[in-house]
């Protein structure tokens, strides 16, 4: 029985088909090619009214989006509506509504649709970006709108009647498949005339290419730098192509190849339309944003200007570059800067830098440094690394003293590349005079804190050791240069006092001590080098102040060479100024081995690893020309009580092990027809050619500056030589023969190479050279095999000796137990004790020379007394 209550069994049924119909939408008009099929037929080809109809109802029911499965039916019904656009009215409003559905989430059934169906659904977002060719607006319009909701969309819906939407990142990988992206930027020349499209379109590139590198490289394949450059300075009330053209150039050189972009916009129509765009910024803008954008441009066109074949000089950028450079610190009557303010914000700071930056970039080109000439940048340099006067600058803006700090930095490091390249305006400029009154502002002692926020501002926080830092760099910088009147004009300034101040302030402040301390007391000490070397009178104004100061750098702790700080550096530079400063001037020379100079240097030299070595022999060879330093380095003990013969000795057998010079295990000459040929000049002189590997070794290795330096301690009266030492002196002592000898080799080698064939009496001198330099080896040999012979006979003497103390040692010891066997016995057995006492007493009384005296009471302290023996 029926309840009263209970529905209809009619309306139940017709409930249950509204939901079967709400569960699959799709369900009832899966089968879209009978619509492609209806637009494709002839026959049909008149029934407009039928066509729109069943085209509006696919866009009803499609209101959720397309499945993947239907997106190549999508494609074809695309293309033809596309393609019947002027034939009625409805057409285009269809197209942008199935356009619009296109940029919902295509829909997937199964989960394996995304993998199936990728290839059409990269087709149908291809098809998209070709629709731009229809020139209808509103079409262009809803293609970009449908594209920026399609890639950025990312609100997940839930599943709904068994489908579900695909997930953002497939839909990016679709996009970057489709090549859409280089579609879109293809399309730009078809927006002349439609400047809201062409507004939309850059808006969908920047999205595009705001993250992906794909897109990023699509669009550079189809030359998107440099078509978006082309109108980026176009008027327009709002400002947005430019703002969007910027931001895409930007996406392109974050995501892309910043060679690639940089290569689109360097020729003239890009350049010109950058210059124009910046310099309306500059000149008419005056929001937070347009300063913002003027700096994009200016960074832009620092990029461009770093590839040599761009025209920046013909565009007329870099003349008016120039001229911002120095403003406003100098003045000018040009119209460009004649009403130009700035506003000292951080902005403007920016562009400040950018700008100092831009010229060191385009110092490169000679044309670019005639154009800053004739602009005076070296002048507006100097002006800006002028220490800022404490006073307050009433009435006037002018940069923050953190701002004037970090202009200072940034213009110093300018100058140390643009002064070399423009010396002429350095030397007008009194640049020397201005740098040597700010390294004495940098050591004097008052109120200024650096700020070291900036990147040049490293390790100068709370000092001015930045400042100083800078400031000998430019120095270094220009002296490196060989121009002898700059470097008399330091010099005749006092630049090496105040360079050696330097170096005191900083032995001062021990604690202080950091990478940025050591460069610029490395620094100090090549510019000192650079001005004393050669010159009598500049080591005079060294003086034994100077020499003091390097004697104190030469007594740090060896140790710190390796703690990677840069000590090792310090160290060498040293060792180049004791050569350059000290070694010729006689007066330097004496105090600096009154002062132990000589003594340190070998105590570095055994201490020191091998890359240091050939700047501590040489110093010291040179040093040796004074007979006070050959009378100090004689004199001289190091380490395990070492000489400095010893010394140089264990260097000279190092250098030959490294090297692969053959020799026995005695270190005598193994090969008497060359015995100081080394493995490494037998593979220089097959590979090379072009120089003697005899008198390239020379150069290359120690072993030369050592023979000079025996030269001047000499070979005999050498103490404390061990037979090791004693071998290896005699291959020293006849260096220069064996040197000669080699030579004699390699001019034979090469004339039988060439087939050339010397004279008889030539032949005969070549051979009784040879014949010398072997009967030399020979010598050599035997007098290494005699010492060799008399260390053997030494040591069978000292074994000897040794083995004859050791049996009286013994002998010793067996007195010391027999003496005790014999107390033992006298005093635990009474009858022998009685038999001694009566030898004695009858020794006594005949008085006789042998008598015993009266028997000690000898114990075990007596015994170990005699053991000990």
């Amino acid at each position: 029985m029926l309840r009263s209550d209970a529905p209809p069994a009619s309306s139940f049924l017709q409930r249950r088909v509204a939901t079967e119909r709400r569960a699959q939408p799709e369900a009832r008009f899966a089968d879209l090619s009978r619509v492609v099929q209806l637009l494709q037929d002839p026959i049909s080809s008149s029934l407009k009214e039928r066509q729109i109809f069943i085209l509006k109802k696919v866009v009803k029911r499609c209101q959720r989006g397309f499945l993947l499965k239907d997106l190549a039916d999508i494609c074809q019904i695309l293309n033809l509506c596309a393609e019947r656009v002027t034939d009625h009215p409805e057409y285009p409003k269809i197209l942008c509504d199935l356009l619009q559905i296109c940029g919902l989430p295509f829909l997937k059934e199964k989960s394996s649709d995304e993998m199936k169906f990728c290839s059409a659904a990269a087709d149908c977002l291809s098809q998209m970006g070709y629709l731009m060719r229809v020139p209808l607006p509103e079409v262009r319009q809803q293609i970009c709108a449908s594209v920026i909701s399609f890639y950025s969309r990312d609100k997940h819906k839930p599943s709904f009647d068994g489908v579900c939407p695909t997930h953002v990142d497939y839909r990016g990988l679709l996009v970057e498949r489709s090549g859409l992206a280089e579609t879109l930027v293809m399309s730009l020349a078809l927006m002349e005339k439609q400047l809201s499209v062409k507004l939309r379109l850059l808006q969908t590139l920047q999205i595009l290419s705001r993250t992906s590198e794909v897109n990023c490289r699509l669009m550079l394949r189809a030359q998107a730098a440099q078509k978006i450059c082309f109108h980026m300075s176009e008027r327009e009330p709002s400002g947005q192509v430019l703002f969007r053209s910027s931001e895409i150039l930007w996406n392109l050189l974050e995501n892309g190849s910043g060679e690639e972009v940089t290569a689109q916009l360097s020729n003239t129509d890009c350049i010109a339309s950058l210059k124009e765009a910046f310099l309306h910024q500059l000149l008419n803008g005056f929001r937070h944003y347009d300063r913002q954008l003027r700096n994009d441009l200016l960074v832009l066109l620092s990029l461009i200007a770093s590839n040599p074949s761009a025209p920046l000089i013909e565009s007329g950028f870099v003349k008016h570059l120039a001229l911002f450079v120095t403003f406003p610190e100098l003045k000018s009557h040009n119209p460009l800067v004649r009403n130009l303010k700035l506003s000292f914000n951080h902005e403007d700071f920016e562009m400040k830098k950018l700008l100092l930056n831009v010229i060191v970039v385009l110092s490169k080109d000679l044309a670019a440094l005639q154009l800053f000439k004739e602009s005076r940048v070296m002048l507006g340099l100097m002006l800006l690394i002028k220490p800022r006067s404490s006073e307050a600058q009433s009435g006037r803006r002018s940069w923050t003293s953190s701002q004037q700090e970090e202009l200072q930095l940034q213009a110093l490091a300018a100058l140390t590349s643009l002064a070399p390249l423009m010396l002429d305006d350095y030397m007008t400029c009194q640049a020397n005079t201005c740098l040597l009154l700010l390294l004495d502002w940098c050591l004097q002692d008052d109120s200024f804190s650096g700020r070291g926020h900036s990147f040049h501002g490293t390790g100068g926080r709370g000092g001015k050791k930045a400042q100083m830092r800078y400031c000998v760099r430019v120095l270094r910088s220009v002296v490196s240069l060989d121009s002898e009147p700059l470097r008399q004009d330091l010099c005749d300034q006092g630049a090496i006092g105040q360079l050696l101040g330097v170096l005191r302030w900083f032995t001062a402040r021990p604690e202080d001590e950091d990478a940025v301390s050591l460069e610029i007391q490395i620094d100090s000490q090549f510019i000192l080098s650079v001005l004393c070397e050669g010159d009598v009178h500049r080591k005079e104004l060294f003086g034994s102040d100077g020499v003091e100061m390097l004697i104190q750098y030469l007594s740090l702790d060896a140790a710190l060479i390796f703690s990677g700080l840069g000590h090792n550096k310090l160290l060498l530079s040293t060792v180049d100024c004791v050569w350059s400063c000290v070694v010729g001037g006689f007066g330097t020379e004496d105090a600096f081995v009154a002062g132990r100079g000589v003594d340190l240097l070998l105590q570095l030299l055994q201490r020191s690893p091998r890359h240091m070595l050939i700047a501590l022999v040489g110093t010291l060879l040179e040093l040796c020309e004074n007979p006070q330093a050959v009378a100090s380095a004689q004199c001289w003990r190091g380490e395990g009580d070492t000489s400095a013969p010893q010394l140089l000795l264990q260097i000279w057998r190092r250098e030959e092990e490294d090297t692969g010079v053959t020799r026995d295990r005695h270190g005598m000459i193994a090969d008497v027809k060359r015995p100081m040929v080394s493995r490494h000049q037998d593979e220089s002189s097959s590979s090379s050619r072009d120089v003697s590997a005899a008198v390239r070794d020379v150069s290359e290795t120690l072993r030369a500056n050592i023979y000079c330096i025996f030269c001047k301690l000499g070979f005999e009266r050498l103490s404390g030589l061990s037979a090791e030492d004693l071998v290896t002196l005699s291959i020293v002592r006849r260096y220069l023969d064996f040197k000669v000898a080699e030579v004699l080799h390699e001019v034979s080698v090469e004339l039988w190479n060439e087939g050339a064939t010397p004279v008889s009496s030539d032949e005969e001198a070549l051979k009784s050279l040879r014949r010398v330099g072997e009967d030399t080896a020979e010598n050599v040999r035997s007098l290494q095999q005699s010492i060799v012979g008399r260390q053997r006979q030494e040591e069978l003497q000292e074994e000897r000796l040794l083995y004859k103390e050791i049996g009286f040692t013994h002998k010793q010891r067996e007195i010391a137990a027999e003496a005790w066997r014999n107390y033992v016995a006298r005093t635990s057995n009474y009858s022998v004790f009685k038999e001694f006492k009566r030898l004695q007493e009858e020794h006594r009384s005949t008085g006789g020379p042998d008598a015993p005296s009266e028997p000690a009471l000898e114990g075990p302290e007596t015994q170990d007394a005699v053991s000990d023996q």
